[in-house]
């Protein structure tokens, strides 16, 4: 008499097809990994504009692969920007946490933002950017992916909260006090239209160098800030 129930039968023929999908997932997200890192790279050398088929090409592979793994090329343009973008992020809040002040923390900030930005330009605009337009997106745009949203959105946050300290202790007269909320978003957009336009300038004497675009924003936005 087979003394064996149903239910361990079924148990048992499941297991080794849930191994097999085990397997084939991290297969597929190992290759995943890959393939964004060889994208990155092909962007950096290529271009932010460059095809699809040139950027398989440089990374050994073929475009239905990467339709395969992302969809189509602005499903690609949000894989790596949840790595550029996710790095950028680490990047800042290590530069606010390290800093003795709010006008070191800002001037950190920026610092590390434009260094970011100025590694790869390529890539930065990749990521920054969505479909197939040339416009940069800004934030809070319809066409910008939620990774992007969500970053300027952490950094805004940590932004008001440093700025609503320093004028806690400014006796900042109320008015200046409650238009604080305000400032992140305007601090953010100039940091962000000034960098990308310095990052796209052509290099010679007449373009700033980081060091001296850094100390120009932090001027800019922290002095402004004086009641």
């Amino acid at each position: 008499m087979n003394s064996t129930s149903p239910a361990a039968s079924t148990t048992r023929s499941l297991t080794p097809e849930d191994g097999r999908s085990s397997r084939w997932q991290t297969h597929r997200t190992q290759r995943r990994h890959v393939l964004i890192r060889a994208a990155r790279k092909a962007v950096h050398t290529l271009g932010y504009s460059a095809p699809m088929e040139e950027i398989a090409a440089a990374a050994g592979t073929s475009k239905s692969v990467f339709y395969r793994y992302f969809g189509d090329k602005a499903g690609l343009q949000q894989a790596v920007g949840e790595v550029v973008i996710g790095q950028m992020r680490d990047k800042l809040f290590e530069a606010a946490r390290t800093s003795r002040s709010p006008r070191e923390s800002l001037r950190a900030m920026v610092s590390a933002y434009l260094q970011m930005a100025h590694t790869s330009p390529n890539v930065y605009i990749f990521v920054t950017r969505t479909g197939t337009a040339d416009a940069l997106t800004e934030p809070g745009d319809p066409g910008s992916s939620a990774e992007l949203a969500h970053f300027f959105q952490q950094i805004t946050a940590m932004m008001e909260e440093s700025m609503r300290t320093y004028l806690d202790v400014q006796e900042t007269p109320p008015a200046l006090a409650e238009a604080a909320p305000l400032w992140p978003l305007a601090a953010i957009g100039m940091v962000r239209a000034a960098g990308e336009s310095w990052i796209t300038m052509p290099t010679g004497d007449r373009k700033p160098s980081q060091a001296q675009v850094t100390e120009q924003l932090t001027a800019w936005l922290f002095d402004g800030l004086s009641p």
